[in-house]
């Protein structure tokens, strides 16, 4: 199945998107549409037959739980919504807790590296195997950014992907600004990395611009394409011809033309280097028929990565105990990096929020965070902060605590208030910040 040149799909560059030229298809974030409300644009670019494929971010096919059987329904219901040709995630966690380890759950909020252990692949095998019984189109699976490494870690990440296909028979989605990210952060040379790939399990490549402060490369999709990561495409490109390349942008979007000549960069380098050799006999096909996997993951392979994935979430969200073998250094780092990320999206889901508390919206969030872990989506995060605002007596304007109050009481009441009411309240609230 042949992709050509594609580019991730946001709400903020759809008019742009529309108009760039050779734009083969897109990619848009399962999470974020609704299957009975598609927004017009995304509806425009199926009637002109552009290729749409959903890629899921909150499955955590790599945690120690089951993958929950709603999160795949909705996944299903978006690909058959969008005809699309295959979907995809990531080979991470994204929470941690609960029944396994008789604690409360946890969310990230984020995507996180699971360990390159033979345990955690038994585990991921048995949760990719489930996701490709209860979909209804192909499964790819990317490789993901990491600032931390496990201890005592017993592959490689090409061993551990390959190892994963020969097991599953998956796609890989490879994000080649993730290998860059490895290979800055954990010491990973992406040239070893590819020779240990199976390059013929590729369903589409990722790029994505990034930054580096203070010897860490942040994986930030808002910042342009850097040349590395370009010169990693280009290796790749001599190993295999990817059926698709997708450039990512997820903040910081720039003018359309500057996002025209990073599709032009790729494109250049999809068409220079060696002629990659011959692929395979069915190679390119994600999710076909694949082999028997060699053994279920046993109730304790479970359990102890329940127990260790647990403990770094914990450490990073809840501010317990590095856990023995982690680099307290860098969990630090990525503790930081995981509440700014709440505090941007909780500012995207609920924007009232930073203009009813003006400047102190990001101080107050931060400080909320470091003592009140996510455990569930980002609108009850949002809640929950308000609300623990409130109980505090804060902010300490009148005028913006009863906006806040207000705000607070109009989404956590059981049944929203109607149309009329709600127009009404916005009119007094004008009237009082005048």
């Amino acid at each position: 199945m042949e992709l050509g040149i594609g580019i991730g799909w946001r709400p903020e560059i759809a008019d742009a998107v529309e108009e760039l030229p050779g734009v083969d298809w897109v990619e848009v974030v399962a999470e974020n549409i609704c299957p009975g409300h598609l927004p017009a644009a995304l509806t425009r670019l199926r009637s002109r037959g552009t290729r749409i494929i959903p890629h899921g971010v909150s499955l955590g096919l790599g945690g120690a739980d089951r993958p929950s059987q709603q999160r795949l329904a909705d996944l299903a219901e978006r690909a058959t919504a969008l005809g699309a040709p295959l979907v995809t995630e990531h080979i991470a966690f994204v929470r941690a807790g609960g029944v396994l380890t008789a604690s409360p759950q946890l969310e990230a909020g984020h995507l996180l590296p699971v360990p390159r252990t033979w345990d955690a692949l038994k585990v991921l095998c048995e949760n990719v195997r489930i996701a490709q019984d209860s979909l209804p189109v192909p499964l790819a699976l990317e490789n993901i950014a990491a600032l931390i490494s496990w201890p005592d870690e017993e592959l490689t990440e090409g061993q551990f992907l390959a190892e994963l296909v020969d097991r599953t028979g998956v796609g890989l989605l490879i994000d080649v600004a993730n290998l860059h990210t490895n290979h800055v952060n954990r010491g990973e040379h992406p040239v070893k990395a590819l020779d240990e790939l199976p390059v013929e399990a590729i369903a589409y490549v990722h790029v994505a611009g990034g930054i580096e402060r203070d010897g860490i490369w942040h994986d930030t999709h808002a910042h342009p394409v850097t040349q590395p990561v370009l010169d990693i495409l280009s290796a790749l490109r001599d190993r295999v011809t990817p059926p698709g390349v997708l450039l990512e942008r997820d903040d910081d979007f720039p003018p359309a033309e500057e996002l025209a000549a990073e599709l032009t960069a790729i494109r250049t380098t999809m068409g220079a280097g060696t002629a990659p050799a011959e692929r395979g006999a069915g190679a390119n096909e994600p999710g076909g028929t694949h082999p028997q996997e060699r053994g279920g993951a046993d109730p304790g392979a479970r359990e102890r990565l329940a127990l260790g994935q647990a403990a770094l979430l914990s450490a990073l969200v809840a501010g317990t105990p590095t856990p023995e073998g982690f680099d307290s250094r860098r969990l630090r780092v990525q503790s930081r990096a995981l509440a700014a990320k709440r505090a941007d999206v909780v500012a995207k889901v609920a924007p009232e929020l930073p203009e009813i508390l003006g400047r102190g919206y990001r101080d107050a969030f931060l400080a909320y965070a470091k003592s009140r872990p996510m455990q569930s989506g980002y609108r009850r995060d949002a809640l929950d902060f308000a609300e623990q605002l409130l109980i505090a007596g804060r902010p300490e304007d009148e005028t913006a605590r009863r906006l806040l109050t207000r705000w607070w009481e109009e989404r956590a009441a059981p049944h929203p208030p109607r149309r009329a009411t709600r127009l009404v309240r916005a009119a007094r609230a004008a009237l009082t910040r005048r």
